[in-house]
């Protein structure tokens, strides 16, 4: 069996930003009542996380919860323990709707980082990325550019990005040229 590898093997690049290919994670598609206190409970076991406000991101000690839609929240778990967790919630969900699915393989993950990552963000999605709007833990599902994608902001200021690995490099691609030295504008 072949060993695992990240869509991009680590690519970098440096400009207005860094932006970073940030390897294997773990991500879980959890569909369920998200109100309900067996998903609640399997969410906390797990990762835990509480499950997140409306376009939010909940960190715990094992992982993080991010808010999909009013019914999915995308966990984010280690890569090797992406299989495990699912078998756990399963096992914690017995008699309860849902759907648990190990999606790792088909994701492709990137970082943002540096003074200027609100204003690469904003060239690309339709997203109000000023202090007074999206700070650290907002979360939003929307797209970059043409692709959909899943991001967020972290403590430090950096952004996180979740887009299908079928377009990771077109969303490198992107993101490159989003931070090229001389396209400085200025807004955020």
């Amino acid at each position: 069996m072949s060993d695992p590898v990240s869509a991009l093997k680590g690519a970098r690049h440096a400009g207005l930003v860094e932006v970073r290919e940030t390897g294997l994670g773990g991500m879980i598609t959890l569909r369920g009542d998200l109100d309900s206190d067996a998903i609640k409970s399997a969410v906390k076991s797990v990762t835990g996380a509480d499950v997140p406000a409306l376009r939010k991101i909940a960190l715990g000690d094992a992982g993080a919860a991010a808010w999909m839609s009013p019914d999915e929240l995308l966990l984010l778990v280690d890569y090797a323990e992406a299989d495990a967790v699912v078998a756990k919630l399963d096992e914690a969900l017995v008699g309860t709707h849902y759907m648990a699915t190990n999606v790792s393989d088909a994701r492709a993950c990137f970082s943002v980082s540096g003074e200027a990552a609100r204003e690469v963000m904003g060239k690309l999605a339709p997203v109000d990325f000023s202090a007074a709007k999206f700070g650290a833990g907002d979360f939003r599902r929307s797209r970059l550019a043409q692709v959909a994608a899943a991001f967020w902001m972290d403590d430090a200021g950096a952004f996180h990005i979740v887009c299908f690995r079928s377009v990771g490099q077109y969303m490198f691609d992107l993101l490159k040229v989003a931070s090229h030295p001389q396209s400085a504008v200025g807004v955020y």
